[in-house]
């Protein structure tokens, strides 16, 4: 190939490389500005209402936007914001307390991620993060100390001081005591021993409440496969106590004790066979088991209204295990708080599951226990008795 023909493809070839380049520059002009366009920043929180101002429309609005938002009251909402800020557990920052209040109880009332609280209050994940954290740390571990006490044993409680169903008999009685599961989540390879009966997975529950359907004691944590004797003798070994001379009520799947008083096993007791029409107790057994059992169905009613209020307690969360735990004494300590501030029940009847996540199946309790102390037995045959003879001879009168 002679040199000017050399030249001549080069020429060719550099003019072409030139034409490509006049193509593609524009075309990379074009493109360089739509990836602009597609990484321009976009306001996610695109409500004209700031997250304070977003509490404030829910605290001054309609009731029900309140009640359905954090399961209570405006004036319970500002009076427990009020705690919080004078007892120094939450601060005012740039953001207030009733707006980091407002961030932990709408977590609880509806099992939020940060995600929804990013989309509901307008914060970032990382704020979200970080006072949720402070609530389960600090807030409910001092508030459940405050709030979830042991009953005055030295009290006799007028449901059983005015009634002559329940006294003298149940005087010493200080309270009712059940196991509930509460489902978890948990990475399969620790989720053996939280599988239940029914085959799935939850965390069992030991509550004490008293008559007033104030929770008294509560101890989360323990595995679902985990029998409700088993949580109970677990607490007791870790500090909970029943002052000498005073009982519990408790179902047929503990043990009968002086200090734990169970009814007799496979005797009728449940309220419904009470019924009208139904025929009257026909032995010291059976009134006894009627009785003890009206008595302990206030665990059955306050388990039931702290369910409701908090739905959270049906289903599994995103928590890391540490915090699912404290979600249930979180619950327990706003139930308390609720009903010392006289926060309204009846508007829960007609609510519907407002939580995400599927409400798990759960065992309904255990099966009996054939254990009993002596002393325990012979305890609950004194009350029993007596309790007869009574019946028999006002029923003669």
């Amino acid at each position: 190939m002679d040199v000017a023909l050399r030249d001549h493809l080069r020429q060719r070839r550099d003019d072409d490389d030139d034409d490509m380049m006049l193509f593609f520059l524009p075309m990379l002009h074009i493109l360089g500005s739509s990836s602009n366009i597609v990484r321009e920043k976009k306001r996610r929180h695109t409500s004209k209402l700031s997250g304070e101002e977003h509490v404030q429309k829910l605290l001054q609005g309609h009731l029900k936007n309140c009640r359905v938002a954090f399961r209570m009251e405006p004036e319970i909402f500002k009076s427990l914001a009020s705690y919080l800020r004078r007892e120094g557990l939450v601060r005012d920052t740039r953001i207030k307390v009733e707006e980091k209040l407002a961030f932990f109880l709408y977590m609880l009332s509806h099992n939020a991620s940060f995600e929804d609280l990013i989309e509901e209050f307008g914060h970032s994940g990382d704020t979200y993060h970080r006072h949720i954290k402070h609530f389960f740390d600090l807030v409910v571990p001092t508030l459940s100390k405050q709030f979830l006490k042991p009953p005055n044993p030295n009290h006799v409680h007028q449901k059983i001081e005015r009634n002559p169903r329940f006294y003298p008999y149940f005087k010493n009685c200080i309270g009712a005591i059940d196991g509930t599961h509460v489902p978890i989540s948990i990475s399969p390879d620790k989720a053996a021993p939280f599988r239940n009966r029914k085959g799935t997975l939850t965390q069992n529950v030991m509550v004490a409440c008293d008559f007033d359907l104030n929770l008294t004691f509560i101890s989360t944590g323990w595995e679902g496969s985990a029998t409700d004797a088993r949580v109970l003798r677990a607490a007791m070994n870790n500090g909970f106590q029943v002052p000498l001379g005073k009982f519990y009520l408790v179902d047929g799947g503990y043990a009968n004790t002086p200090s734990f008083l169970a009814p007799y096993r496979g005797v009728r007791y449940h309220l419904k066979e009470y019924g009208e029409g139904r025929r009257r107790p026909q032995n010291y057994k059976e009134i006894f088991n009627h009785r003890h059992a009206v008595l302990r169905n206030h665990i059955e009613r306050a388990l039931g209204v702290i369910k409701k209020r908090f739905p959270i307690l049906k289903v599994a969360t995103f928590h890391k295990i540490e915090n699912q735990v404290k979600i249930s004494v979180a619950a327990a300590v706003l139930h308390n708080i609720i009903r010392s501030l006289k926060g309204d029940e009846q508007w829960l009847e007609d609510q519907a599951e407002n939580v995400q996540g599927n409400v798990v199946d759960i065992p309904d309790g255990d099966q009996s226990n054939d254990q009993g102390s002596e002393q325990g037995n012979n305890l609950r045959d004194t009350i029993a008795q007596q309790m007869w003879i009574d019946y028999q001879q006002h029923r003669s009168n």
